[in-house]
């Protein structure tokens, strides 16, 4: 088959997908499967090896993350059981002070909290920025709506374990532990810079309260003691922040000194089955569960294990069907058409290559509506041709990341979530949610072009 009818079927299978999750409302799982199924045959794989390459590539990607997704899932659960993201925001609310509250509560839900899956976190966070909101000068909703979205989005792309980013490693073949150093240097920082640009511009006026937010003076005023003595009570028997927030500080812990020890040249089988990263996660799964079980009632427990597996199942399902989609255009030879264009022998400069790999994510998450989806898809289309970049994967993956994290708009229910939960218009909205995850993208963009001269 010519190179230019496999492009065009590429191209074909992407769209399909696109429209069929935009247009048509059909789950990701089954557009990724139908637009799989399609590459395959009219790249004329036959149904048997298009059939055989989907069960392939799917069981080489549970290889690589299906564990790594399954425990960090569970680890979440625990750690949200626990209140551990409750209790942070009270500690740095007190430390702080209302002002500097933005700055540190970016910073952690970016760096601490990325294994409790993104829907959960604004669920858990988004009352603690409500109430937050009235102590703080000028539009604090918005600034903490804001901060919200800088540290929970950003999290989930860049650092581990956040699913996004196990996601793109694992497709990529970037080990987990230069992952997790690589994408802590760009993720804190994005959070960080992404929240200091977003309050500069709250203060030349962005934000107008009587168009941007919901009933501003009734959500101000309600405050019962009955909701306050729920919350109480919903902590009061939980372990102490430092000592709950150890299973996450252990297994990442693990997974750097696997990582720096590879790095230094330290080879042993004990240093490799120490820092293995699905060790790490498991000591932290473990951890998290004793430490859950002589502290929780054992209903909550089972409760919070049952949330884990219920929100494992489709992640692992996207996941994997994002490994299928890349198997299946390893076959097609792709890779070697794309090379031709990305190669830094055919005159592509290296900041030019993570540009088109950013671009290619953005324009996936413009259209698609996920994240995930978004850096999944990119994933598959870029992995083929990896080897025979100047680009080290590491780079390439956190291109990606960035450019799925532009721009989550209107085609995301997480946008519609947002918009509930924070008490916003659709207006305030694409403010402090679109415009905050374009300017991440935007920050992480330079940041990664700069990382990329040195590394």
């Amino acid at each position: 088959m010519s190179d230019t009818l496999i492009v065009l079927h590429t191209a074909i299978s992407i769209i399909a997908i696109v429209l069929l999750i935009l247009v048509v409302r059909v789950d990701p799982v089954i557009s990724l499967v139908i637009g799989t199924i399609y590459l395959g045959l009219a790249a004329g794989l036959g149904f048997e090896d298009t059939i055989g390459t989907i069960a392939q590539g799917f069981g080489d990607i549970m290889i690589e993350v299906g564990l790594l997704i399954g425990f960090g899932v569970l680890l979440g659960s625990l750690l949200l059981a626990m209140g551990a993201l409750q209790k942070l925001v009270g500690l740095l609310l007190r430390l702080l002070g209302p002002q500097k509250l933005p700055y540190a509560f970016s910073a952690a839900l970016s760096t601490i909290f990325p294994a409790i899956y993104v829907d959960v976190q604004l669920v858990l966070a988004a009352p603690l920025a409500r109430s937050a909101a009235p102590r703080m000068r000028g539009d604090g909703l918005a600034m903490m709506s804001g901060t919200l979205t800088a540290g929970i989005l950003v999290g989930y792309v860049f650092v581990v374990p956040g699913l996004g980013t196990v996601a793109i490693a694992g497709l990529l073949n970037v080990p987990l532990g230069t992952m997790l150093i690589f994408g802590t240097l760009i993720g804190l920082p994005t959070a960080v810079l992404t929240t200091f640009i977003y309050g500069r511009l709250l203060r030349y006026g962005l934000w107008n309260k009587a168009k941007d937010e919901v009933g501003f003076q009734e959500a101000e005023e309600v405050s019962p003691a009955e909701t306050e003595q729920q919350k109480q009570q919903q902590t009061e028997n939980t372990p102490p922040l430092y000592v709950s927030l150890l299973p996450i500080l252990v297994a990442l812990l693990l997974i750097a000194f696997g990582a720096i020890a590879e790095a230094a040249g330290l080879e042993s089988p004990v240093v490799t089955f120490f820092g293995d990263p699905v060790f790490a996660l498991f000591v932290g799964l473990l951890g998290a569960y004793l430490l859950a079980w002589r502290t929780l009632p054992n209903e909550r427990v089972g409760e919070a294990m049952n949330e884990g597996f219920d929100a494992t199942g489709q992640i692992l399902l996207i996941t994997g069907l994002g490994g299928s989609l890349g198997a299946v255009i390893t076959q097609t030879g792709l890779q070697d058409i794309l090379g031709g264009f990305f190669s830094a022998e055919a005159g592509t400069p290296v900041l030019l290559t993570i540009l088109l790999a950013w671009l290619i994510a953005a324009v996936l998450h413009l259209a698609i509506g996920s994240i995930s989806v978004a850096a999944i898809t990119a994933s598959g289309i870029l992995a083929p041709i990896l080897d025979g970049l100047e680009v080290p994967a590491v780079i390439m993956a956190l291109a990606i990341g960035s450019g799925a994290l532009f721009a989550l708009q209107v085609n995301s229910n997480f946008f519609w979530m947002f918009q509930s939960l924070l008490e916003v218009t659709t207006q305030g909205a694409l403010k402090a949610l679109t415009l905050v995850t374009a300017l991440a993208s935007v920050v992480s963009l330079i940041l990664i072009l700069l990382l990329s001269l040195v590394v």
